[in-house]
């Protein structure tokens, strides 16, 4: 498979990378990172072993990348406004689309501009930053949950094409896990999003701290049992078991700045339609309130106009 990479950061640089590095035919877009990637290429820092890629194709347009075969969506939600842009000079060649985004509706929003390509919604579990230009550290985890997304919202199933794009990533390193319904595996994910990228936000401080804080801790929990009550009125079942095995993760996560929290700290826009207000009307529109979680979405509203 020859893929276009469109974000190029911490997600998407360092997938992408993977994925030079295991042979295949990768072509990123990058905006302010452009000059100093095609001039030094780019880095990256691992546990699992550091690397660099001196050279790689590397593009300030989308109108320049020659056909692919997946375009991966990786840029921030708050850039979305950009996306029929973006997509619109690919999709001539009907590409599938990964949508590597958090938050509700994401592959719904692909899927309305590129309505002749099949269109997968991925959930990464991945601990990594982009450092500096052409330069991302990777911190730990890297799974991609996959499904494929149907137009309806009724579970796609699992594909022949779903575990081929699955193959490829695995070929470059990539642990995937296949999901039959992507809008649970997007409301599961919502159980780390919601509590953690918040939490760490407004009370300017890494997820050690909030799990080792029994009041931070104990407001996870609330988050992530309205996050449940939210998805079980849409009939997805998140158990218990799940939510204890969020907990699990982040105790052994160590010191980590959630992406939310580091765009705070950078003064750029941070993700709360998606990721929060999204989940807060859907739950609304079910009967069900989401207090905690709406406390936390209007403080980090507050954050965004400062």
């Amino acid at each position: 498979m020859r893929f276009a990479i469109v974000g190029s950061g911490a997600v998407g640089g360092y997938y992408g990378a993977l994925l030079v590095k295991a042979g295949f035919d990768v072509h990123f877009l990058f905006n302010s990172d452009y000059h100093h990637v095609e001039a030094n290429g780019l880095e990256v820092e691992s546990p699992n072993g550091n690397f660099s890629l001196p050279a790689v194709n590397a593009y300030d347009s989308t109108a320049g990348m020659p056909e692919v075969d997946v375009v991966v969506l990786a840029l921030k939600t708050t850039q979305n406004h950009l996306l029929k842009n973006l997509l619109t000079p690919l999709l001539k060649y009907k590409p599938e689309i990964l949508v590597l985004q958090n938050g509700l509706g994401v592959d719904r929003n692909a899927a309305e501009l590129a309505k002749e390509s099949i269109v997968y919604g991925g959930l990464c579990f991945l601990c990594s930053n982009k450092i500096g230009p052409g330069k991302i550290k990777h911190i730990d985890y890297g799974l991609i949950t996959l499904g494929q997304h149907y137009s309806n919202e009724v579970p796609a199933g699992i594909t022949d094409s779903l575990i081929q794009l699955s193959e490829n990533l695995n070929r470059a390193g990539i642990s995937t896990n296949l999901s039959d319904d992507i809008i649970l595996a997007r409301w599961q994910k919502l159980m780390w999003n919601i509590p953690f990228n918040g939490l760490c936000t407004v009370k300017d401080t890494t997820t050690d701290k909030i799990v080792e804080n029994r009041e931070t801790r104990n407001l996870a929990s609330l988050m992530m049992d309205e996050v449940t009550a939210a998805a079980a009125a849409h009939d997805k079942v998140i158990t218990k078991e799940f939510k204890e095995h969020i907990f699990f993760l982040t105790d052994n996560m160590g010191v980590y700045k959630p992406s939310m929290y580091l765009d705070y700290q950078h003064k750029r826009p941070m993700e709360v339609e998606e990721i929060y207000w999204r989940p807060i009307r859907a739950a609304k529109a079910k009967g069900i309130n989401m207090p905690v979680t709406k406390s936390i979405a209007e403080q980090i509203d507050g954050l965004n106009r400062t």
